[in-house]
């Protein structure tokens, strides 16, 4: 099962990162093979917001849906989100974001695994790869956005 977990320091808030991170509706603008996305559905909770989302991931000749649940804690600066149907056996990840000297600090974490083998296989292959660039595409979003 791969997981993958960094943490940087950027020169933005912590609000800010928070704010593109959860805005879900707009990977598919910047982020690598995100096809599409929907929300399916918000849901206030008080202290935290609920929202289902779908994401279209399209790769090479694989394309895939899946859907998740995002818990986004907004006094806590901290999105948790889990696998609710499609390709995966399993998928979990966390962001954290803390107000630092000069910037953020963002915290990022992601397990999973597909149910697939053979797209197993092909993910370990080139999970670090696929990871770095996700991060570094939110970086380059987070330079558009607020840079």
């Amino acid at each position: 099962m791969p997981t993958h977990s960094e943490t940087r320091k950027l020169p933005y808030t912590a609000q800010q990162m928070y704010d593109l991170v959860g805005d879900v509706a707009s990977y598919p603008q910047f982020l690598p093979w995100t096809a599409a996305a929907r929300i399916r559905s918000r849901e206030d909770k008080g202290d935290h917001e609920v929202m289902l989302a779908e994401l279209v991931i399209s790769f090479k000749v694989f394309r895939e849906k899946f859907g998740s649940r995002v818990t986004l804690w907004p006094e806590q600066k901290r999105i948790d989100t889990e696998y609710l149907d499609g390709p995966f056996k399993h998928m979990i990840s966390k962001w954290e974001f803390r107000d630092v000297d000069g910037g953020a600090e963002v915290d990022f974490f992601v397990d999973f695994e597909f149910r697939n083998r053979i797209l197993q296989g092909a993910a370990g292959m080139f999970f670090y790869d696929a990871m770095q660039r996700i991060v570094r595409a939110f970086e380059r979003r987070a330079a558009e956005l607020y840079g």
